[in-house]
């Protein structure tokens, strides 16, 4: 009650919230985690929230740090003891600075993802982090979770993004990087180890990110194509042909789009009859800085090569950029679609390109061996190796009957993920659904390294506990 009285103090009792008003904070999105809080805080200023980290710390409650709530690992989400304090960052929203000479903009954590690509928009600049979540997910979050998204190809995950940082400590210190230089080689990169640390070290309260020119011209295709081999070989034409051009080159499973159209019916696949049923679909877009017929030029070369090549059979190419969001569209529904039709096994994985086709076919027929019928539910960034391979019930089989099979099904595919030198997280990030799955999968030495890091930055363990690391 004293840290309560004190927290209310600092912020006021409107960003003080408990009962049924913090009830919203202690879900996670997928409603796969639900915990308790002792309260969830919404500081308005850095300052506020290093005063509020001191009081938690003396206090020794931990604090679970939250931006838009859109995490699929349960990183953001309190334990059941109701120890915790969640701190949402919902109210640090400021754009700080936009720099068009230098190609920078720098804004607070809570900013909506969405609101950060309109400033730039209006600097007639392009912050190309994308997502399906960018209308409700916050810069704090990608940060956190070091978010990839559908243009990781062309410029890189958040990380690559990010220039410099201000976050306040475990301590309740503030550490102002927020320089926006492109080379500074003065020590060890602490901007590294807060991005992708899901709050386990500090928070981060600000970021200075990189602007580039906006495109002059694109190009947007759906292709269709027989086999993910296929794909794998349009992909390798793709980037020959287009260069840093090619911005984004997305994978689908014919039954991930034709649930979307089934689901959705103000969606439609641009082919009919076969192509329409096709088993594999890829979504590609070239950015061109010259102008919009030598974008297209160069696209229907490459494309008309590959189809020459017999590896797509068919081509849509968007007439104008409602065609070409309507593409996009079909692609960003399928986690949508997901969600309609039940729970799945979900596994975000990253594996060297040239080993894809080989993961999927392998890791297909290990579930089959294993689980007959499940199903195979397959999309993802094939240009940057990320591939969201889930696992959906067989005909006959409940939910509760796959989601008991859950463990299992991790313990193949990410065994069949590492056999194939891969990641078991991509761009979703640990938190507690993957914590316990870390020891298998890293060596003794880089467990035992990241440790010594937690306890360095957070001596007392109060920050995020319970996720990433097993304590």
């Amino acid at each position: 009650m004293t840290l309560l009285s004190d927290l209310q103090s600092l912020l006021g009792f409107s960003h003080v919230l408990t009962g049924a008003d913090a009830d919203s904070y202690v879900q996670d999105w997928r409603r796969r985690y639900r915990g308790t809080a002792l309260a969830v805080i919404r500081p308005g200023s850095t300052e506020e929230v290093a005063a509020a980290v001191k009081l938690c710390m003396h206090h020794g409650v931990p604090i679970v740090p939250q931006g838009g709530n859109t995490g699929l690992c349960g990183g953001a989400t309190p334990d059941d003891s109701g120890r915790a304090v969640v701190l949402s960052t919902a109210r640090l929203t400021a754009v700080r600075n936009l720099d068009t000479a230098n190609d920078t903009i720098t804004v607070e954590a809570g900013c909506i993802l969405q609101a950060v690509q309109e400033a730039a928009a209006a600097a007639d600049r392009l912050f190309p982090l994308s997502l399906a979540a960018e209308g409700s997910c916050t810069i704090g979050g990608n940060l956190a979770t070091n978010a990839g998204g559908t243009q990781v190809l062309r410029y890189g995950n958040t990380r690559d993004l990010t220039l410099g940082l201000e976050v306040v400590t475990a301590e309740g210190e503030i550490w102002n990087g927020l320089r926006g230089l492109r080379k500074d080689n003065t020590g060890y990169d602490l901007r590294d180890l807060y991005i992708g640390s899901e709050g386990t070290l500090g928070i981060i309260t600000a970021a200075t990110l990189k602007l580039f020119p906006r495109p002059v011209a694109s190009c947007t295709a759906l292709l269709t194509l027989d086999t993910i081999d296929q794909a794998v070989d349009v992909l390798s034409r793709a980037r020959s042909g287009f260069g840093a051009a090619l911005t984004g080159f997305e994978l689908m499973s014919g039954a991930c789009l034709q649930a979307v159209v089934r689901l959705f019916p103000q969606q439609r696949l641009p082919f009919e009859g076969a192509s329409a049923e096709s088993p594999w679909f890829a979504l590609l877009e070239l950015s061109d800085s010259e102008s919009e017929a030598h974008a297209r030029d160069r696209f229907e070369a490459v494309l008309g090569d590959a189809i020459d090549a017999g590896l797509v059979n068919d081509a849509a190419i968007a007439a104008n950029v409602a065609q070409s969001k309507a593409l996009w569209h079909l692609r960003e529904s399928i986690p949508l679609a997901e969600a309609e039709l039940g729970k799945s096994v979900k596994h975000d994985v990253s594996i060297p390109i040239s080993s894809i086709a080989g993961f999927v076919h392998k890791t297909n027929a290990l579930l089959q061996a294993r689980f007959p019928g499940v199903r195979h539910v397959i999309f993802g960034h094939l240009g940057d190796g990320n591939l969201h391979y889930n696992v959906a019930n067989a005909p006959g089989q409940t939910e509760s009957e796959l989601l008991a099979l859950q463990s299992e099904i991790y313990g193949v595919v990410h065994d069949s993920v590492h056999a194939h030198s891969g990641s078991i997280s991509a761009e979703h990030g640990v938190g507690q659904l993957k914590r316990d799955e870390l020891p298998r999968y890293k060596s003794a030495v880089e467990l035992a390294l990241m440790r010594r890091i937690k306890r360095a930055l957070d001596p007392q363990g109060l920050m995020n506990p319970g996720k990433v690391l097993q304590t």
